[in-house]
């Protein structure tokens, strides 16, 4: 693996949330950490149901997207685009 594609421990735990109790990651995280589209990852997670627990995978409620917004003053989006890769 090349060094640009090495990501540190540190930029990970910053993707890392708590939502309902549960330590959770975006897909678009995911998505960038694995250099693919967030699409690719839905769509994977959704043809190999069977090898996730039930509880693998949620969508935010309205309300949950709202307040998560709210707590770090940012949109989520400028937060995913914030990832950076170790050079």
């Amino acid at each position: 693996m090349s060094k640009d594609m090495i990501i540190s421990t540190e930029e990970i735990e910053n993707r890392i949330f708590t939502i309902r109790g549960v330590q959770v990651m975006f897909d678009s995280d995911l998505a960038q950490m694995f250099h693919s589209e967030t699409k690719y990852i839905n769509r994977a997670v959704k043809r190999n149901s069977n090898r996730f627990p039930l509880d693998f995978a949620f969508q935010l409620k309205d309300n949950e997207w709202k307040d998560l917004k709210f707590q770090f003053g940012t949109s989520i989006k400028k937060l995913a685009q914030g990832l950076k890769f170790q050079e």
